[in-house]
């Protein structure tokens, strides 16, 4: 591929996980997991990393079945219909308006422009709800392809935290009312 390609913006579109589908990848079955998503997802959706996230989303949709609307979806680039990877936020706006973005790209599509569509479509539909007032990203502190997307997006770093899964994580938030859908 040249790299005129690589250039090219892209466009996503979501498909959403049902918790049966969410179930499905947690417990390695890919078939299934594509099956009850109705389309084709990559091996990547039953890494060990990607099987704990969506195990947790699935609990997550066990117990408060409105945050449906705003977790995981496979991410499928157009207009070619390939799964490339998954986004969404870590759930509805908490109590101060604040809603977390999460977004993966599948490895053989990484660096392409991807994480910018899927970042980009996720900010737009935060900055579209009246109740979302801060948008957060939180980010590996050696994660430079993940710091470099948000950057374009008027992100501001305000803290950091350890996590047991990545360790140190850089705190980001933008206000929804300044997004910058670039």
């Amino acid at each position: 591929m040249n790299n005129e390609l690589h250039s090219l913006p892209r466009r996503v579109r979501f498909v959403p996980l049902s918790a049966k589908a969410l179930r499905a990848l947690a417990e390695g079955d890919l078939a299934g997991g594509s099956a009850e998503a109705g389309v084709a997802l990559d091996e990547h959706f039953v890494s060990d990393r990607a099987r704990w996230i969506f195990a947790y989303r699935a609990d997550q949709l066990a117990r408060d079945p409105s945050a449906a609307p705003w977790i995981t979806r496979a991410a499928v680039s157009e207009p070619d219909g390939t799964v490339i990877g998954d986004a969404g936020f870590h759930g509805p706006p908490d109590e101060t308006g604040t809603v977390e973005v999460g977004y993966t790209v599948v490895p053989a599509y990484r660096r392409r422009g991807y994480a910018r569509a899927m970042l980009r479509a996720l900010l737009v539909r935060a900055a579209a709800e009246p109740g979302v007032r801060t948008v957060r990203a939180t980010v590996r502190s050696d994660n430079q392809a993940s710091l470099a997307t948000l950057a374009g997006f008027g992100f501001t770093r305000v803290g950091e935290r350890g996590n047991e899964h990545d360790g140190l994580e850089l705190v980001f938030e933008v206000a929804a009312d300044a997004i910058q859908a670039a």
